[in-house]
């Protein structure tokens, strides 16, 4: 884990009171309270992440919790349907596993 400091630099010399906005705007959050954030490597990611929506793509301020939110939905589907896939790869009931893989199919259509 890193503090803010770091993480500002690492990011490419980012104002700490602009990734304290962030932390305020909740579109980051880090392990312990103000003045002592630790930031894990997903939490620097993240903060990449707004950079390049901010920078790259033209999201402003407005926009940036409705971006956030979609790709965090998008991202949570992602890990379920791992999940998912992972559970019925283990050989159990084939009826059941069939069947499942029939539904997942006809849902790519």
């Amino acid at each position: 884990m890193i503090m803010l400091e770091t993480l500002c630099v690492r990011i490419g010399n980012v104002p700490a009171d602009e990734v304290q906005g962030w932390i305020d705007s909740d579109w980051l959050r880090p392990a312990g309270v103000r003045g002592h954030y630790l930031f894990r490597e997903i939490d620097e990611a993240r903060a990449r992440l707004i950079l390049e929506l901010r920078d790259d793509m033209g999201i402003n301020d407005e926009g940036m919790p409705v971006v956030l939110s979609l790709l965090d939905q998008l991202y949570a589907a992602r890990r379920q349907m791992l999940r998912l896939r992972e559970a019925i790869s283990v050989p159990r009931d084939d009826e059941l596993r069939s069947r499942v893989r029939a539904l997942l199919a006809s849902m790519r259509d």
